[in-house]
């Protein structure tokens, strides 16, 4: 059920059945609550106007963070939560989330001190639970020089070392639907909520939806229905009520990825700004990505793009922390740019826009979550669906599972077996024809349902293509088991080839538009349609506005 051959069902039993829940948003939040619902037992739906993750779920830092910074401001419950999440996100998915040892450079006049560091670590370490193996390492000048050669030496005192954990964003919602949809969720990506039901005492029934790539409509009815939308979270409220008086203020955030030929960048570094901000510098698949910067955004949150300002001040932050990269805007091969919700109090200063999720209820009965962090989405997810449970008095729903639920990919698996599994697997697809390192990259990123997607390199073996044979074998994973539609879809938020290897979607492209238009049968608008989506959004990627 969690294919595109399946859209006609899954709209036929959407349409046919009610629900306890409807969730609109199929970004991490709307997939977490998804998950958390459908485990203890209760009936979903979810719908998503876009690809799922195709807003802010696909385009954040790639990391699931450990509250750090939130120790400036003593925030002290809000680091040991969020450090307990990010453990529990990791062992729940280790193969999409793996620890990234991170170097924070100290230098004078910066924004830690080693002695501020030190301790702020050490408290970090001890409220979120950090295993030994992963605590935090003082370092001295000479020994962070060595960890990454490339900063620059002049008022450098020294580096705290401590653990972040790297993530695919796009991947760890797409497990966690693929996880819900195993509990019998019914998940739908391009279906819109376009308006509310109601009955006779205006309570919000359900919604009207949208099939916005053959545009039929039809309806969901569900006892709580949840706006889940991100970025969108006031649109979708204003198709009901907004009875209080906090909104989102959006902000823009942008990467820009560069090849390590260019920037050898060896450590992932976290570093001080000239104007006092933080940004992170990280290595992944022979590229270095740098980000983010942090704007007001008041334009369409579908389509934000990075601007030639915005890599011009990314760049800027590359001289000034690495003086011997001699990079320019010539070197930035791709570029992504996502919008962060956060929530505004109308009549306070904006200085004391929130970065944390809250959960609103309309006089309607339509329910709201909002902000909060990727490295939250469990937690949050599981006090919405308890709220819920208690509003409804669900007798039939049970206690919240998802602490110690594995995602989809990682059955049996966790952080001490995990590279085990990777190495004895990665020999079956060597078998088949394809490198060992290669054939670890595939098993890294598909966790236990690599056995599917080796079952098509099998079935590939004698086919003559275009197409290298990793590369279709997951296309045909992605449209057999993973609702993609478009190339888009694969190309951005399947595998992120357009993010780390635009060059390689540039070649391709034409052979997976081939594949997919003989398996899906697009339309003629439809193919010509795709194909112009996935040009513009390599030229977005490419060309900074």
């Amino acid at each position: 059920m969690f294919s595109y051959e399946q859209r006609p069902k899954i709209k036929q039993l959407m349409s046919n059945y009610h629900f306890d829940v409807l969730v609109i948003g199929g970004g991490i939040t709307g997939a977490g609550i998804a998950l958390d619902a459908a485990s203890r037992g209760l009936s979903v739906a979810l719908v998503e106007m876009q690809d799922f993750s195709e807003g802010t779920s696909s385009r954040s830092t790639k990391l699931v963070h450990g509250g750090l910074r939130y120790l400036k401001n003593l925030e002290v419950n809000v680091v040991a939560e969020v450090g307990r999440e990010r453990e529990i996100v990791y062992e729940n998915g280790v193969h999409i989330t793996t620890p990234e040892h991170m170097l924070l450079p100290l230098y004078k006049k910066g924004t830690y001190g080693p002695l501020a560091t030190s301790v702020a670590l050490k408290v970090y370490d001890r409220l979120a639970g950090v295993k030994k193996e992963e605590r935090r390492t003082m370092l001295t000048k000479k020994q962070t020089l060595a960890l990454e050669p490339l900063l620059k030496e002049k008022d450098i005192r020294g580096g705290g070392y401590y653990v972040e954990y790297r993530t695919d964003d796009a991947r760890l919602t797409i497990e966690v639907l693929k996880k819900a949809v195993e509990y019998q969720a019914l998940c739908l990506n391009y279906a819109k909520a376009t308006e509310f039901m109601y009955d006779k005492k205006n309570k919000v029934t359900g919604a009207q939806i949208q099939d916005m790539l053959h545009g039929d409509t039809f309806d969901i009815t569900a006892t709580q229905v949840i706006n889940a939308t991100g970025p969108w979270v006031d649109a979708v409220r204003n198709k009901d009520v907004v009875d209080n008086n906090k909104q989102l203020r959006l902000t823009k955030g942008v990467h820009i990825v560069i090849d390590q030929a260019v920037f050898p960048l060896h450590q992932a570094v976290y570093f001080d700004t000239p104007d006092g901000r933080m940004v992170f510098a990280i290595p992944r698949d022979g590229k270095a990505y740098v980000g983010t910067t942090d704007t007001f955004y008041d334009k369409d949150p579908k389509n934000p793009v990075a601007t030639a300002e915005d890599v011009t001040y990314l760049l800027h932050t590359i001289h000034d922390m690495f003086p011997d990269v001699q990079v320019t805007a010539k070197d930035v091969e791709s570029t992504w740019a996502g919008v962060r919700p956060l929530i505004y109090e109308k009549g306070k200063d904006p200085s004391e826009i929130s970065r944390k999720d809250e959960i609103w209820l309309s006089k309607n009965g339509l329910m709201t979550i909002a902000g909060g962090k990727l490295t939250g989405y469990r937690q949050m997810a599981e006090d919405i669906v308890d709220r819920v449970v208690k509003l409804h008095k669900f007798k039939h729903a049970q206690q919240c599972v998802t602490k110690h639920l594995t995602l989809s990919g990682a059955n049996g698996l966790n952080s001490k077996n995990f590279m085990q599994y990777v190495e004895n697997k990665a020999k079956e697809g060597e078998a088949l024809g394809i490198s060992y390192e290669r054939a670890k990259n595939i098993v890294s990123t598909y966790g236990t349902n690599v056995d599917d997607v080796f079952m098509y390199l099998r079935a590939l073996r004698h086919e003559e293509s275009e197409l290298p044979k990793c590369l279709q074998a997951k296309l045909l994973y992605a449209i057999n088991h993973e609702m993609v539609y478009t190339p888009a879809d694969f190309f951005i938020r399947r595998t992120g080839m357009l993010y780390f290897a635009i060059n390689k979607v540039e070649r391709y492209k034409k052979a997976v538009i081939g594949v997919m238009n003989k398996m899906i049968k697009y339309r003629p608008d439809e193919l010509a349609q795709y194909t112009a989506q996935l040009d513009a959004a390599i030229d977005a990627a490419k060309h900074p506005q």
